[in-house]
This record gives C-alpha cells, sequence and structure tokens, in this order.
C-alpha cells in the first residue's frame, strides 16, 4: 500500500485504517485543545523562500556531521514510544531502516523493543531518549546498558515532569496492549502499566516520572555518563542559555509533539530564539512538525543543525514495517535536495537566514514603510 504514497503525510491515513483506535489515537493525538499541533504544522506554512537563482546545481551535498559523526542529510529520527503497537518489528524496524539511510535514530525509553535488541540490528547511529525516573539507580542503569548498547548520546527529556492531558488516552483509558512491555524497564519490575479509569500511561508517570528534576540533574547526569547530553524540550531562550552553562552538548527545540503544554509556541517559531541565545556554542537541532523537505530547509535556514522526524516514521511503520519507514526518509531527503536545488543551495553550509522571510520579518518590513 506505501508504494501509492506520494508524501509522508499520506502514512497517516493508512495507518488510521490498519491501526486499533488506541493505538492510532495514542500517536495521533495532542493535548487538551491541540492548538498547539495545529500550530506545530501551521507555522512552517508562514515562512516564506527567498531563493538565489543562476547557480550551478547540478551536484547537492546533503551530507552533515551531527555530533562528530557524518551523516547522509540532516533528517533524523525522533523518538516515538511502543512501536511495537504500530508494527510486529516495531524499534528493530526503525533501526534498521535509520541505518539503511545512514541518520540517527533515537530510541525511547519507554521503547517496546530493548536498547540491547536495537543494537542486535547491527551498526548504526543511535541516540537514547532519558526519563528520570524517581528511583535513580533505575536511571543509573538505564544509562550505562545505552552506553553498554553502543549509543552515542543521551536526549535527555525535560518537559514531562506529568504528562500532558491528552484527552483521547483519557477516552480510551489507554494502556499498552496485551504481550507488550516497556521492553527496557522489564527486568526492573517497571515494564507494565496498570489498567486505570483514566489514561494508564498517565497513572504510570504520576507513580514512576521525578517531578523534582531540575538543572542540578543535568549535572548529576553528567558525572554518569561520558555520552553527550542533548536537552530536549527546550523553546525558550532563557533555558538555552542555562543548558550552554550546564554544559550540555546540544539542544532538542521541541514541545513533545505538542503532547505536553497546550498553547506553547510551535517548535519552528521558538527556533530562532533558542539558537539566538546560544550564539553558535552548542548545535540546535529541531523536532515537531516537519512533514516536508522544504521545512527542513526552513529550519536549517532559522539556525537548526538538524531536524529529527516522529510521527510520520510512526505512521510509516505502521503501514509498511522497514520498507515504509525507510521510505518516509527516502521522500523527505529528496523534497530536501530539491527545495536546496530550488532554493540555490549545493551543501548544507549555503544554507542560511537570508534564504527565508518569516511573519516577523514581514511585520518588521511593514513597520519601517
Amino acid at each position: 500500500m506505501s508504494s501509492e504514497v506520494v508524501n509522508v503525510t499520506e502514512f497517516q491515513a493508512i495507518a488510521k485504517q490498519k491501526l486499533p483506535k488506541q493505538t492510532y489515537d495514542y500517536y495521533a493525538s495532542g493535548a487538551e485543545d491541540e492548538w498547539s499541533l495545529r500550530e506545530n504544522r501551521n507555522a512552517f506554512e508562514r515562512i516564506t523562500f527567498r531563493p538565489r537563482i543562476l547557480i550551478d546545481v547540478s551536484k547537492i551535498d546533503l551530507t552533515t556531521s551531527v555530533l562528530g559523526y557524518r551523516l547522509s542529510m540532516p533528517i533524523m529520527v525522533a523518538p516515538t514510544a511502543m512501536q511495537k503497537m504500530a508494527h510486529p518489528d516495531g524499534e528493530l524496524a526503525t533501526a534498521r531502516a535509520a541505518t539503511s539511510m545512514n541518520t540517527a535514530m533515537t530510541l525511547s525509553s519507554w521503547a517496546t523493543s530493548s536498547v540491547e535488541e536495537v543494537s542486535s540490528t547491527g551498526p548504526g547511529l543511535r541516540f537514547f531518549q532519558l526519563y528520570v525516573y524517581k528511583n535513580r539507580d533505575v536511571v543509573l542503569q538505564l544509562v550505562r546498558r545505552a552506553e553498554k548498547a553502543g549509543f552515542k548520546a543521551i536526549a535527555l527529556t525535560v518537559d514531562t515532569p506529568r504528562l500532558g492531558r491528552r484527552e483521547a488516552d483519557i477516552r480510551n483509558k489507554f494502556v499498552l496492549p496485551p504481550g507488550l512491555t516497556l521492553k527496557n524497564f522489564e527486568g526492573l519490575d517497571l515494564g507494565k502499566m496498570d489498567q486505570t479509569e483514566d489514561s494508564g500511561l498517565a497513572s504510570y508517570v504520576a507513580g514512576q516520572i521525578d517531578r523534582s528534576l531540575s538543572w542540578k540533574d543535568v549535572k548529576w547526569l553528567q558525572s554518569v555518563t561520558s555520552m553527550p547530553i542533548l536537552v530536549k524540550g527546550v523553546i525558550t531562550g532563557e533555558d538555552a542559555k542555562i543548558a550552554v552553562e550546564c554544559g550540555a552538548s546540544g539542544i532538542i527545540v521541541s514541545n513533545h509533539g505538542a503532547r505536553q503544554l497546550d498553547y506553547v509556541s510551535s517548535t519552528i517559531n521558538a527556533l530562532e530564539e533558542v539558537v539566538k541565545a546560544t550564539a553558535g556554542r552548542i548545535p540546535v537541532f529541531l523536532d515537531g512538525g516537519v512533514r516536508r523537505g522544504t521545512d527542513v530547509l526552513k529550519a536549517l535556514a532559522l539556525g537548526a543543525k538538524g531536524v529529527f522526524v516522529g510521527r510520520p516514521v510512526v505512521f510509516a511503520l505502521a503501514s509498511d514495517g522497514e520498507a515504509g519507514v525507510k521510505k518516509c526518509l527516502q521522500m523527505l531527503r529528496d523534497e530536501f535536495e530539491l527545495a536546496m536545488a530550488l532554493a540555490g543551495c549545493t551543501k548544507i553550509s549555503d544554507i542560511n537566514r537570508s534564504l527565508v522571510q518569516t511573519e516577523g520579518d514581514r511585520i518588521r518590513m511593514a513597520a519601517r514603510l
């Protein structure tokens, strides 16, 4: 069925047909009114290009470096939980597809495949997304297992002291389907979530995740691992400056796929403020709302060093397993290459702020008239 897909948004309709309602709603929904969910996409539409012409674009180089590792493109896989709900191969299929495209995959703490199982699929650049549990021994074990399994960075999620109000999950009384567990926690007796009258995941988070998490814990994490730490969930310049001061190796501008606090800025709108605050001291990446190669180009023009893609990957996984994920990444790559050529860019370093015009730019221009 994915052979008929011509852009990554079309995977979602296929996934909706194939998946149980509870599973589809879990992947697709946002928090409360879902304003931020819509805004993550709508904000991209308000950014326009200022392409340059008559430039030799017969050869385009998409390669880039992330944390010192060479990638075929600045498009990476974001952490998405419980992927075996989408397809029996789950995170293993996603890992293989990302490796085949020579790009990075981020494994969720709440994966249905363990760090060891993902590592067993073969070599590849992988990051581990980390939630900090109340029991720090659990966190320590996870970090050390990820390091031993060859993961190259920690993506520390900092925007989830409590789970956002995801009303679809409440209505569905969401819980992991029978036979699936949060595989990284299976041996720690934390791999299952109980059925409740609410969202089973919300109850699990309330019981396990440390609400007292603060900047001092970034320092603690640095003391127990040699892996670089990307702080995931930054959307303000103030927090970006603190992340730099705390020794973070990078920032992922993210609003958790609009699943936490509703009515926060879209990530593409927050990006430039964060980039300016870091003053080039650490790389900044964008997560949220990317559906087109033109979105990637806009993000890089506003200062991102790369983007992470979540929902399109999991919907592609549901549609056609590993082949679906590979096609999703390939389509984004092809669209990005075309967008670069039509904008007059032959390599990543050609992409700069002069290439785009934002809503703020237009307001400032109008004020000067």
